[in-house]
């Protein structure tokens, strides 16, 4: 496992950028497996106020020195900005679930000097991995990717 992963996942105190008020949306499945795996999740979608009873932020900029990292789940359109957000705020843990993680993303998280994870899931390396996650891990630890 890589530096910046391992530094993402000793981040327990993480925003999740893209929940959602649909239970099956792949942010909102990321806040609830984290939350079961005991992280202090904080939500983040601006037009959403609560997630599963918690309080939902509009963005990475209300939970500042809130929070360790954040992990990006939201149309590789709209990652930039909260690129931008991040850095300016000082957050430098950042993952960029699949479908965000854009070659543009990426560059850009790097040119800003953020610990950027991006190609990978984050549900395959936050302990405990649970269920097909850790057979996929499984599988990227024997072959190197999925």
């Amino acid at each position: 496992m890589n530096q910046a992963i391992q530094d993402f996942v000793a981040s327990k105190r993480v925003a999740v950028v893209g929940v959602s008020r649909y239970p099956k949306k792949f942010g909102s499945s990321i806040y609830t497996e984290l939350k079961g795996r005991g992280y202090q999740v904080y939500g983040v979608n601006p037009a959403v106020e609560e997630i599963q009873g918690d309080k939902c932020y509009p963005n990475l900029t209300a939970l500042k020195g809130q929070v360790d990292g954040a992990v990006i789940c939201i149309k590789p359109k709209s990652v930039e900005p909260v690129l931008r957000e991040a850095a300016a705020i000082g957050l430098k843990n950042i993952w960029l679930q699949w479908g965000a993680d854009t070659p543009e993303a990426v560059k850009l998280g790097k040119d800003l000097g953020l610990n950027l994870v991006s190609g990978k899931c984050i549900l395959m390396y936050a302990e405990p991995v649970r269920s097909f996650h850790s057979f996929h891990r499984f599988f990227v630890k024997l072959f190197g990717k999925l």
